[in-house]
């Protein structure tokens, strides 16, 4: 398992770049934007970490800024762990067996979520190219959010 990233949602992209950057000293190392999601996520690096993290894409903070106005609650602004595994099909089996609640299953072969028990949301993303489809991934529904 490799750490990848922390998502927090930012509700002002130019005060939280002041903050992350100006202040803490982070890097940008890399912006995408869906105008379909109506979205803009930025990755920042450590100085010490900016290397591995425009190599291989981690260990980063990603900025999720959302286009449409929403006041963050609960803790709605943090959103979730990231880490890539070398099988996801293996590693939430493992999971599953030990009583956690897949929320995201990896129909895709690459991407699935689970949740602690403290409620933090967990991304589990396949390392490499996404595994061919399989069941009893490729047929099994979201549970809960995540």
């Amino acid at each position: 398992m490799q750490y990848l990233h922390t998502m927090v949602r930012i509700s002002n992209v130019d005060d939280s770049l002041d903050f992350y950057c100006n202040k803490l000293g982070m890097v940008e190392t890399r912006r995408s934007e869906s105008e379909a999601g109506r979205y803009t996520n930025i990755f920042l690096a450590a100085p010490n970490d900016i290397d591995t993290a425009k190599a291989e894409g981690a260990p980063t903070l990603e900025m999720t800024y959302n286009w449409d106005p929403e006041e963050y609650s609960g803790g709605r602004n943090f959103g979730h762990l990231a880490f890539r595994v070398d099988d996801i099909y293996a590693v939430c089996q493992t999971l599953m067996d030990g009583g956690v609640t897949i929320n995201r299953p990896p129909r895709d072969g690459r991407m699935a979520f689970v949740v602690s028990p403290d409620g933090v949301s967990v991304e589990l993303l396949q390392r490499g190219e996404a595994l061919e489809a399989a069941e009893p991934w490729s047929s099994m529904e979201n549970t809960g959010s995540w």
